[in-house]
């Protein structure tokens, strides 16, 4: 990957130690080490030991488990906390699951860079109890009135509009907690996002990746997105130096896809986009009912500089065409 400010990340005289913001899950601190290898990879001023302080930060979204995040606030409970110690000093810049960040930051916070996406797809595991899935038809192992294990409104809407015979229940926690509760047999099975399993080695035989045309993953997933003070315009740069251009376009595509149909951590939304072969970015954006009985589904293309317009018009397409209580 090219640096885009060379002579930024060399002449860096940001104070150190520089103090890094993260929840405190093993999949945050995985994502918050290795975002700092990168850094010091192309900033060799950094590479010194004591360079970096992490700051494991307990976050709203983790520390309630017994309810859904609808119930509770929302996604940005997971970044609440982060932004709270990013903004009065605490820390000088934090790293994050992009698809846990609001699309409109806190004042005084920007979005610096977002790193090479891992791949963006849900994964179907299923229980001890169940076969192996067959990637070909991955749903066909799931046995008629199955319990499946998620918290996500994402996944249950794209579950029941398939399979309406299917029961879902709450899981809530870490991966390692919700594959805990897959092995002992409090639901058949569960989707995880396999961005995660693959960061913490732990992608077990007998799960399938799930096409995204068959289940739209959330907005923004697989990518790690690093934000900082708006002041800070030095380490702005260094940031925006190892921001790889790819996991811009699209993110930009899918948070602005977000942006536009405004809904809210109740309304089942997804958006996935891609480059082609060609350059040109495709985008799908997916709007539904929790309980699956209604669900939109489109894909439009467009240049990759016009990532923005593109969420934008997509998302105001959808929100359009969908009943309008979806976004009450």
């Amino acid at each position: 990957m090219a640096l885009a400010h060379p002579v930024a990340v060399s002449k860096h005289r940001q104070p150190l130690p520089l103090r890094v913001g993260t929840r405190a899950s093993p999949l945050a601190l995985w994502q918050t080490r290795d975002f700092l290898d990168r850094v010091t990879h192309f900033c060799p001023v950094l590479r010194d030991a004591k360079a970096f302080e992490e700051h494991a930060i307990s976050t709203s979204g983790d520390q309630i488990q017994d309810r859904k995040l609808a119930d509770i606030g929302g996604k940005g409970l997971f970044a609440k906390e982060i932004h709270e110690a990013l903004l009065d000093g605490r820390v000088d810049f934090a790293v994050h699951s992009l698809k846990d960040l609001e699309t409109e930051m806190p004042p005084g916070i920007v979005l610096a860079c977002t790193l090479k996406r891992e791949d963006a797809r849900d994964c179907l595991l299923p229980g001890p109890a169940l076969p192996a899935c067959d990637p070909a038809d991955p749903l066909a192992a799931l046995p008629p009135g199955a319990v499946i294990g998620t918290s996500s409104v994402r996944r249950q809407s794209q579950l029941l509009h398939l399979r309406p015979d299917l029961r879902l229940v709450m899981f809530r926690g870490n991966v390692a907690t919700r594959m805990r509760k897959l092995a002992e047999g409090e639901a058949a099975a569960t989707l995880l996002a396999l961005a995660g399993l693959r960061r913490l080695g732990l992608e077990p035989a007998g799960s399938v990746a799930l096409d995204p045309e068959l289940m739209v993953p959330a907005a923004g997933q697989g990518i790690v997105g690093v934000t900082v003070r708006a002041d800070n315009t030095e380490l702005h740069e260094l940031l925006a130096a190892i921001e790889d251009p790819e996991a811009r376009a699209v993110s930009a595509a899918e948070r602005a896809l977000l942006a536009a149909l405004d809904g809210s951590c109740r309304t089942p939304i997804g958006g996935h986009a891609r480059l082609l072969p060609d350059g040109r970015l495709r985008l799908t954006g997916l709007v539904a009912r929790t309980d699956g009985s209604f669900l939109l589904k489109r894909s439009e293309e467009a240049s990759a500089k016009d990532a923005v317009r593109l969420g934008a018009e997509l998302g105001s397409a959808l929100r359009r065409d969908s009943p309008a209580d979806l976004f009450a």
